[in-house]
C-alpha cells in the first residue's frame, strides 16, 4: 500500500466515523462473488442465515498489515465459530481476483471472503470509511439466524474483533439456550 493511502487509512482512524447499523435493526440482504481456498462461489447471505449466525467483517484493502491480521484471526478462531454453527464472511471493495489469492494466502482457506467492488454492500451496511468511501471501514456485524443484528464493532485496530464478535456470540447463544 502505498504511503499516502497508509497515512489517510491513519487519518480515517482519527475522524468521526460513519454510523454503523443499530442492534435490532434488519441486517441487508446481500449476494456476492466470494472466494474461499482460491475457488469463486455465489455467497447469499440468506443462505448462510438458514444454517445459522452470520458474521459479516468489513475490512479496508486485502493484503494490507492490519486485514491480514485479522484475517489470521479469524482463521485460527473458526473452529469456534464452527462449533457454534455460524458462518462467518469478511468483505472488502477489492475485486474478486485478488480475494481469490487473499483467501488462501491470509485466511488460510478456512473461510470466504466477499467482493464488494460496486460498493453497494459497504453502503447498506454503513461501513465505508467516511474519508476513503471506496475503502470499507473495520466493523464486524453479527446476524442472527431471522436476519437481525444483534452485535456490531467497529475498530481499527485488527485485533479485537474476533474475541469480541466470540464474545457476543457466546453470550447470545446462552441466552437462546435459556429461552
Amino acid at each position: 500500500m502505498n504511503r499516502s493511502i497508509a497515512f489517510a487509512l491513519a487519518l480515517v482512524g482519527c475522524a468521526p466515523a460513519l454510523a454503523a447499523l443499530d442492534i435490532g435493526e434488519p441486517a441487508p440482504a446481500f449476494v456476492t462473488q466470494a472466494a474461499m481456498g482460491g475457488k469463486v462461489y455465489k455467497f447469499s447471505l440468506s443462505e448462510a442465515l438458514a444454517k445459522g449466525p452470520v458474521v459479516v467483517y468489513f475490512f479496508p484493502a486485502a493484503f494490507s498489515s492490519g486485514c491480514s491480521i485479522e484475517a489470521h484471526t479469524f482463521a485460527e478462531a473458526i473452529d469456534k465459530f464452527q462449533a457454534l454453527k455460524t458462518t462467518v464472511i469478511g468483505v472488502s471493495g477489492d475485486n474478486i481476483e485478488t480475494l481469490t489469492k487473499f483467501s488462501v494466502q491470509e485466511c488460510q482457506s478456512k473461510f470466504p471472503v466477499g467482493s464488494d467492488d460496486t460498493k453497494k454492500i459497504m453502503a447498506s451496511y454503513d461501513a465505508a470509511m467516511s474519508l476513503l468511501p471506496e475503502y470499507a471501514n473495520r466493523i464486524s456485524y453479527l446476524i442472527s439466524p431471522d436476519g437481525k443484528v444483534i452485535y456490531q464493532y467497529k475498530s481499527l485496530n485488527p485485533y479485537n474483533h474476533v474475541n469480541k464478535v466470540l464474545g457476543a456470540l457466546q453470550e447470545w447463544q446462552k441466552n437462546q439456550a435459556a429461552k
